[in-house]
């Protein structure tokens, strides 16, 4: 227990957005929850926000509509509506939510129907003086209520309901944890598509000037003004190219599939217009990230752990109340009459009515351990709310450091891109002059290549480390209560 403490110190409490902060524990026993605290930096402004391609506006939960991109935002909606990961999920809250219906019904009293007809007759060894005679049979009708009411004097009632919804709250995180893997990964496997098609695009225009330069080598050959070794090496590098292809075209199908699943089709139903887009989704403006504190309100895993805590904490109080007695209050009435028409006479009413207290002194020790238990529990719930919140600043700190980075890199690699452009035209305008050798113009059109393809790819990861920072900021998902 040292080491809680000794961690809570570390984490000072701040004023936290987290849907509950403090955790309901007003019950008459047991020990006071401990409260999800967040660590001070984490109410303020992300080490990564200061970057230009960010700002510090409130996150959007479409963030995937700031692309403009109306075949995305389709695929998106028929995510939402098919995806099976979801439809699990959903269908899951819907049994929490039964169970947390169910434990509420403990506030309200048992009751209990009751008829019965019978025909009975004693034996004559049991009546005194029937001297082993026969005994007559007899016809006994009885109806009745009986009603009983636990008194909630201990908060083993209120605890339990405190979990139940506290579990309900954890479902509900965890199904909007699954809305915002759904909302990002489809948009990812759709861009993977996309990038994909891209970079075969430039493939195939590096092959069309390889081969326009394999031809010219060969024309130059055949006109005795070449050699053979430049017309291999020309259809080498031409070789070499069209072997990107293949690869290229297997990551997009793949990408292809991987969107049908999410979509809840079959790979042969994969999406015609992901098929056909050329270009990766790109953004116009800067993408908002908000602060801190907004990002762990949000966040569903820092929602989920925060109730998984708060369920922890109530069930320590559901054990503790064991080692109290339970107190119900009963009554019934009823009547008893020995022929059907009788029943309801006032002579035969019968009702009772009273307190009954049960207390289970021999398994004291059973409730201890039950006690000890359930704080193992709630220690370990807590410990795994504060790395939750942790990994969330570290995982969205990484995202916008990624995305920032990538995107400088983009920008040198495109001033490479012209520059190897402008290169490769002025060699081959210089080799058909004669003013350079084949060498030259087949260094400058392998690293024009080269450059156009890096600058495909880093294209790529620009949109899909977007993806991944909308992800870690916890965008798409929609908070019911």
């Amino acid at each position: 227990m040292s080491n809680t403490v000794e961690k809570r110190a570390r984490l000072l409490p701040v004023l936290t957005a987290v849907s509950a902060a403090a955790l309901l524990t007003a019950c008459a026993v047991g020990p006071r929850a401990p409260e999800a605290a967040l660590p001070p930096q984490a109410s303020g402004a992300l080490i990564g926000s200061a970057s230009p391609a960010v700002s510090t506006a409130e996150v959007r939960e479409d963030w995937w509509r700031l692309y403009n991109d109306a075949t995305l935002d389709a695929l998106i909606e028929q995510a939402f509506a098919e995806n099976n990961e979801l439809e699990a999920a959903e269908a899951n809250l819907r049994a929490v939510r039964a169970s947390l219906s169910e434990s509420r019904t403990g506030r309200l009293p048992t009751t209990a129907l009751s008829a019965s007809g019978q025909r009975s007759r004693a034996s004559a060894a049991t009546v005194p003086g029937s001297n082993g005679a026969t005994q007559d049979e007899v016809d006994t009708y009885s109806v009745g209520l009986d009603v009983n009411y636990e008194i909630d004097l201990f908060g083993r009632v209120g605890s339990a309901i405190r979990a139940a919804r506290a579990d309900a709250d954890a479902a509900a995180a965890a199904r909007d944890l699954v809305r915002i893997t759904v909302a990002a990964e489809t948009a990812r496997a759709y861009a993977d598509a996309c990038s994909a098609n891209a970079q075969i695009t430039v493939a195939e225009r590096t092959i069309e000037l390889q081969a326009d330069t394999a031809r010219l080598t060969q024309t130059l050959l055949d006109n005795g003004a070449g050699t053979g070794l430049d017309a291999a090496q020309a259809r080498s590098t031409l070789a070499s190219t069209r072997a990107v292809l293949p690869n290229l075209t297997a990551q997009r199908d793949a990408a292809l599939f991987r969107l049908a699943t999410l979509t809840g089709r079959t790979p042969a139903e994969a999406s015609v217009e992901a098929r056909r887009c050329t270009r990766p989704p790109q953004l116009s403006q800067p993408i908002p990230v908000g602060d801190g504190a907004a990002l762990l309100a949000r966040r569903p895993d820092v929602r989920q752990a925060e109730r998984n805590l708060a369920a922890a904490a109530a069930r320590v109080n559901v054990a503790t109340a064991s080692l109290f007695p339970t107190v119900s209050l009963g009554g019934s009435i009823g009547s008893t009459a020995l022929d059907s028409s009788d029943l309801g006479e006032d002579g035969n009413i019968r009702f009772s009515f009273g307190p009954l207290i049960s207390w289970s002194f021999p398994n004291i020790a059973v409730a201890r351990a039950r006690i000890a238990q359930t704080g193992a529990q709630s220690d370990a719930a807590l410990a795994t709310f504060d790395q939750t919140v942790l990994a969330a600043l570290q995982e969205t700190e990484t995202a916008l450091s990624a995305y920032a980075n990538e995107l400088d890199r983009r920008a040198a690699l495109t001033e490479a891109r012209d520059e190897a452009a402008t290169a490769a035209r002025l060699s081959r305008q210089r080799f058909q002059a004669g003013a350079d050798s084949f060498l030259t113009l087949l260094v400058t059109e392998r690293a024009l290549a080269s450059a156009e393809a890096a600058l495909a790819s880093s294209d790529a990861l620009v949109t899909s480390y977007q993806i991944t920072l909308f992800k870690a900021l916890g965008g798409g998902w929609a908070q019911e209560g």
